[in-house]
């Protein structure tokens, strides 16, 4: 229920309101900002909804939708009108964009091509604000059977244990696995700690008949491969 003198979209002419554009011209015709007012519907006593999201995308030197992604709830929750119920929507929105889009992309993806698994896990990992691995089972085939984030860091650091990794590889029956981080800095060039750590997951693969088929870096839009350097 919307509260007495909260301004609302439907405070606008009918040429401005959202749900009117978006039946006479489509979701298309819709702004951002007025594609974020649809869904939180109020805005405050003093902020319509349309310039609360607007106050939403602006934020960050205007990183627009991505900061949905980026921000926290706590973040969210600190800009004026955005309490936390609108911060768990508009999160909840951005995992379901991200789920969609990962879907989306699951069609295609080749897990023997460092640019194919890279893609397909980009928009996961790209925003993270801090380091994380994630691992990918693979059978025989080269079919992922599963994947988990093992391990999160800090900002430019995360700590994999080599046991954790092939308990799961074994737990899954997986015959190889892929290794992914981020670089929250977005530069994905491997530091030498990355190189140790491929190094020593890959000999304790060989040890017990796992390959490690390939450890990618993921940066902001690129990523290295470690396979695609010829270091696997």
């Amino acid at each position: 229920m919307y509260e007495e003198k909260s301004y609302t979209v439907k405070e606008l002419p009918d040429s401005l309101k959202p749900y009117e554009k978006f039946e006479a011209l489509g979701p298309g015709s819709l702004s951002d900002a007025e594609l974020l007012a649809v869904i939180i519907r109020s805005g405050t006593v003093n902020v319509r909804s349309i310039d609360l999201c607007e106050n939403i995308l602006c934020h960050n030197n205007g990183s627009g939708l991505s900061n949905l992604h980026s921000m926290t709830i706590n973040e969210l929750s600190q800009i004026k009108g955005i309490g936390r119920v609108k911060s768990i929507q508009l999160k909840c929105i951005a995992e379901l964009a991200k789920r969609m889009a990962k879907h989306n992309r699951s069609f295609g993806v080749s897990f023997s091509d460092p640019e194919s698994i890279a893609a397909y896990y980009m928009e996961d990992m790209r925003n993270f604000d801090r380091e994380n691995i994630m691992l990918v089972l693979l059978d025989t085939k080269s079919r992922k059977i599963h994947d988990m984030i093992i391990s999160t860091g800090s900002v430019n650091s995360s700590i994999a244990s080599t046991r954790d990794i092939f308990y799961q590889a074994l737990k899954y029956g997986a015959v190889s696995i892929i290794l992914l981080h981020n670089h929250p800095s977005g530069d994905p060039i491997p530091s030498r700690e990355d190189y140790n750590v491929t190094d020593k997951v890959k000999a304790a693969g060989d040890l017990i008949g796992i390959s490690l088929l390939d450890h990618i870096i993921i940066g902001d839009n690129c990523f290295f491969s470690m396979r695609a350097e010829g270091r696997l």
